[in-house]
């Protein structure tokens, strides 16, 4: 067994949080590839409460859900640190992490849904994005600063899986005239080369999605 394994599934971003993290800071790993439609035994015997990806195993101990995996490989690895080292400026990163983790599931019901309840969720997720506009980013490069952080790879979501979700429902949120901060941000963060060189394939992604979505619909 490698001294650290990654378990997690190629659609899902939060996977991603986890693996673009351990890239950044140049750690090895190795990848586990979970289909959530069988869990694996490994799977629910590491993550047993929420029997979710991802799930981080270090020297055989697992720590699950994406952000807090993030800050334990900042404490663990300091290098190429996520989070800023002054207090006050980490409490903020975290303040808006927690802000995107409540949020950010609107768009996802957005997704699965339609009618009534898909336009209260395009509501919630344009204040969202509006939020983050107007008081998060700033004329900054990212998020942090010059370099990408912590809430960059919390925001991942808007800058690729949004544009799947936004074709496959056929409903435009991320408009570059009504954010264009965000807009702009998306392109820089995708171009970044540990981002550009991770990214699942679009094209495979749409597949997926649609696929998932008329399955979610015809449940219903």
């Amino acid at each position: 067994m490698a001294e650290i394994e990654l378990h997690g599934t190629w659609p899902s971003p939060y996977s991603y949080r986890v693996l673009w993290a351990l890239k950044l800071k140049g750690i090895p790993y190795e990848y586990v590839e979970e289909d959530l439609s069988n869990k694996s035994p490994l799977l629910l015997q590491y993550n047993p409460v929420h029997k979710k990806i991802p799930v981080l195993v270090h020297g055989g101990k697992p720590i699950c859900e994406s952000m807090i995996i993030l800050e334990y490989l900042d404490e663990t690895w300091p290098q190429n640190p996520l989070l800023p080292s002054d207090p006050y400026e980490r409490a903020v990163v975290r303040s808006w992490v927690k802000f995107i983790e409540d949020k950010g599931p609107s768009a996802w019901v957005v997704f699965r849904t339609s009618g009534e309840e898909q336009e209260k969720a395009v509501k919630d997720s344009l204040e969202m994005l509006k939020t983050i506009e107007e008081h998060a980013l700033g004329e900054k490069k990212y998020f942090g600063g010059d370099k990408i952080g912590m809430v960059d790879i919390a925001c991942s979501g808007i800058a690729h899986w949004l544009q799947v979700i936004e074709e496959v429902v056929g409903i435009k949120i991320l408009e570059p005239h009504k954010f264009p901060r965000l807009h702009a941000w998306t392109k820089t963060f995708k171009e970044a080369p540990i981002i550009k060189d991770n990214l699942p394939n679009q094209d495979e992604m749409l597949v997926f999605f649609k696929q998932a979505r008329e399955k979610l619909l015809a449940s219903a």
